[in-house]
């Protein structure tokens, strides 16, 4: 049986999911979310913690035997039971369903629409009414799932019905008032039978459902965001100097409000306090090319009649490249799932380098027989990532070569891998030592439906990276 202890800040909702599956299970799990055994934004920085969790975020955990885990996802599997994860194939892969959903579909628009009622990130209202619609979209999917279904998966509560609880508790008890929630009364019953569950009460304590849905809270906004330090007292100086010290003031202060448009949760907001590092394109000349408004068509538009053209109409070779890269390790890829979360954990460990770059990865194959490619535009004319210690951890994991803009293989490659079609055939090589792995072109000519389908929304949503999975339908 698990026994360890579970890194975290208090009311984390990913570390819910491992707690739940613990009162499941019968894991030995102690609980580190308060000083003095775990302070955030201290302890998790330390040299200790990061050894064994080299992102120093949370929930981690670490078992009494040393043994260590990063993800939540992965920490409530572990902890979990032969039920919870599914008794058959056939059910654990549903529980690996309901997961990836939770992740992919619910998380995203639940934090668009309650974060900025948390006073985490400020209130947009396009971004608001869109999540609103897409939560409509999920609600509506778990509603006729379980219209003749007590729980997610089989007859009984599974890692599936934990995830999607945890993934929604926010929804419920934030946003999701009356009027909201009744024409999903299946999705309702669902969600009021997990949470009083012994299980989940010993976690979650009493769950109270929205009664008004929640808005954006200016003063609690301005709360969370980090405080100016004070400048040290100045000496005084000649009356000349002093003439306008009220003026210089209200300039200051004008300075000191951040921009929080941001898709933050609550960890990302406290790292938020940290003081700004240089930039390290503040030396490039001014570009022509909007980074911005080009993923906007490229999120908003038509892919290969507005995106592309209007991508090559602007690009600006002087103070952009553009890069393809390729994974080292082929060989060493295993599930597509835990493919996927390599290249999301990649994602998202570049926020910083959202404004200054744009990404469309792909993994190609399928379980056992896989690889990753991908094209990347970049701020200026070196590869980015040796320029901040903060984006070092993955690109060595991928060699990197510089395509000329004004080469058909460049114009070729960034048209396939943005519109995700077409022949690829360079990807051939990748696996060309492998007798057993059938050529990436041969599999997209043979299959009559190429299933693309789109993992991990924050990567689109705060990163404006892509991630996107190429796989057989067999």
């Amino acid at each position: 049986m698990a026994a360890g202890t579970l890194f975290t800040y208090p009311d984390n909702w990913r570390a819910f999911k491992a707690q739940i599956a613990a009162q499941y299970s019968g894991a030995r799990l102690k609980v580190a979310n308060n000083a003095p055994a775990f302070t955030f934004g201290q302890t998790n920085r330390t040299p200790a913690f990061l050894n064994n969790f080299p992102l120093g975020k949370v929930p981690a955990y670490q078992g009494d035997d040393g043994f260590c885990l990063f993800e939540s996802n992965a920490i409530a599997h572990f902890l979990s039971n032969e039920a919870l994860r599914g008794a058959t194939p056939q059910a654990a892969a549903q529980v690996l369903q309901w997961v990836s959903f939770a992740d992919a579909e619910i998380v995203p628009p639940a934090s668009a629409w309650v974060f900025p009622t948390l006073g985490i990130m400020h209130f947009n209202k396009q971004a608001t009414e869109q999540a609103k619609e897409e939560t409509k979209k999920v609600l509506s999917v778990l509603n006729q799932h379980l219209n003749t279904r007590t729980f997610l998966v089989g007859e009984r509560v599974s890692l599936a019905d934990v995830s999607v609880a945890c993934a929604m508790l926010w929804l419920y008890k934030q946003v999701l008032e009356p009027a909201f929630r009744q024409p999903y009364p299946n999705v309702t019953r669902w969600f009021t039978t997990c949470v009083n569950q012994p299980q989940f009460k010993a976690v979650l304590g009493e769950v109270k459902l929205c009664e008004k849905m929640a808005q954006f809270d200016a003063k609690k906004f301005a709360e969370m965001q980090p405080k100016k330090e004070s400048a040290p007292a100045k000496k005084e100086k000649p009356a000349k100097e002093n003439a306008k010290p009220q003026e210089k003031k209200k300039k200051e202060e004008k300075k000191a409000a951040p921009a929080a448009d941001e898709d933050m949760d609550e960890c990302e907001a406290a790292l938020a306090a940290e003081p700004k590092s240089k930039d390290p394109f503040a030396h490039l000349p001014k570009s022509s090319f909007v980074m911005d408004e080009c993923k906007r068509k490229y999120s908003n538009e038509d892919t290969l009649t507005v995106a592309l053209p209007h991508f090559w109409e602007n690009f600006d070779p002087e103070g952009y490249s553009i890069w393809y890269c390729e994974y080292k390790y082929p060989q060493e890829l295993t599930q597509t799932f835990m493919s996927c979360n390599l290249i999301s954990g990649m994602f998202q460990r570049l926020d910083r380098l959202r404004k200054n770059a744009f990404a469309s990865v792909i993994l190609f194959g399928t379980n056992n027989d896989s690889c990753i490619s991908g094209i990347w535009v970049f701020r200026g004319q070196e590869l980015v990532f040796p320029l901040s210690e903060d984006w070092q951890i993955d690109y060595e994991s991928y060699s990197w070569r510089k395509l000329d803009p004004s080469s058909a293989e460049c114009k070729t490659m960034v048209k396939e891998y943005l519109a995700w079609e077409g022949e690829f055939k360079h990807v051939d090589d990748l696996k060309s030592t492998s007798s057993s792995y059938a050529t990436v072109s041969e599999r997209l000519k043979s299959s009559r439906n190429i299933q693309l389908q789109l993992i991990i929304m924050t990567c689109i949503v705060r990163l404006h990276f892509r991630l996107q999975v190429a796989f057989n339908n067999l």
